[in-house]
């Protein structure tokens, strides 16, 4: 064998260690990958087109979860309320003249300060206490929509608009499709150099051991507050995606279930995963959508009739969506990640590996 030629993958320096797309091929998968989403809206109907925007805005408001959680060790109950409030904030910015590329970014912004107001109790707080504390948040938020009518419109709701351009109008899934991908690469993009980051390793520095962390100069309160920042920064932006995508925001929408459901994504998707939590959104949206066929495809058969399939598909729905999580706690904790790193192993070393 050549002497020049590399016989593993060695990293000599820190820089090489922390880079995003260490090998070529990484590189080539990422762009075939982009232009391959960019071609989505010329072969999907708009059926598959709606489940992939969704996939997009749960992801991220997942990622943000994630970072939360996964990455900085802390918890939260009441994400999607940080959701909902990213969206009835940019309905309102835009509802008062801001334009809707600048509402999303400010819904963003305004959301983080309500998570950093909402995450002063994890200064101080952890485990349990911290969970019941973000579940307070929750129900505050939920109390806050039905009564601020001068803000969400009460139970009557909020209209939005799609993003405009010099003319050109995202009111369609095969538009709006674009305005998704483009906040899912800037946002998964923005997360991973996060973490290459003195504050992202020190966000996880606090998850692995807050003692050592705290005794190498880490400040806990920090960046345990800066966390839920980043993490409602990410659900409102999320959330003000979702608002001009339905273009119409309710406060019925925004409940502990769906804060249950952006946990499942982060579970399943795999904690302190970048990728896992698209997967884990991808699951979640993907997973409803198979029961109901299933229970479709067994219309009328004698299984319907034993258990009335039709009469219970929403709840079928529910169930399923709590037996994935339960099965990957049990036989997968690391989530989707883990098993597609497993994947990439078996066939990088495929026929030699064992």
């Amino acid at each position: 064998m050549d002497a020049m030629t590399p016989a593993g993958d060695y990293r000599t320096s820190y820089r090489a260690d922390m880079t995003i797309m260490a090998t070529r091929n990484s590189r080539i998968a990422l762009a075939v990958g982009i232009v391959l989403a960019c071609a989505a809206p010329f072969v999907l109907d708009g059926y598959m087109l709606d489940l992939l925007i969704n996939i997009g805005i749960f992801g991220i408001a997942a990622l943000g979860l994630n970072i939360l959680v996964g990455f900085t060790g802390q918890i939260s109950i009441g994400h999607a309320a940080f959701f909902g409030f990213g969206a009835f904030a940019s309905a309102y910015f835009h509802e008062h003249g801001v334009a809707v590329a600048l509402a999303i970014p400010l819904a963003g912004i305004a959301t983080a300060v309500v998570g950093l107001v909402f995450g002063l109790p994890a200064a101080r707080l952890k485990g349990l206490y911290l969970a019941i504390a973000t579940l307070v948040a929750q129900y505050i938020l939920e109390d806050f929509f039905a009564r601020a009518q001068w803000f969400t419109g009460g139970v009557a709701g909020r209209m939005t608009e799609p993003p405009s351009l010099a003319g050109w109008v995202a009111g369609r899934p095969e538009s709006y499709f674009y305005v998704v991908l483009v906040a899912v690469i800037v946002m998964f993009g923005a997360a991973a150099n996060l973490m290459r980051t003195r504050d992202g390793r020190a966000l996880i520095a606090v998850r692995d051991h807050y003692l050592s962390a705290e005794m190498m100069g880490i400040n806990l309160a920090y960046y345990r507050m800066l966390s839920f920042g980043i993490a409602s920064f990410y659900a409102g932006i999320a959330g003000a995606l979702y608002a001009h995508y339905r273009l119409f925001v309710s406060v019925e929408a925004f409940t502990i279930l769906f804060s249950i459901q952006f946990l499942g994504m982060v579970i399943i998707g795999g904690l302190g995963s970048i990728a896992g939590s698209l997967m884990g959104a991808a699951f979640m949206v993907l997973l409803p959508e198979v029961v109901e066929g299933l229970a479709n495809l067994l219309t009328g058969s004698a299984i319907d009739r034993a258990l009335r399939l039709g009469a219970s598909i929403s709840f079928l729905r529910e169930m399923a969506i709590g037996a994935a999580i339960i099965v990957f706690l049990v036989f997968e904790p690391d989530g989707l990640a883990r098993r597609w790193r497993l994947i990439k192993a078996y066939w990088k070393l495929y026929p030699y590996s064992h």
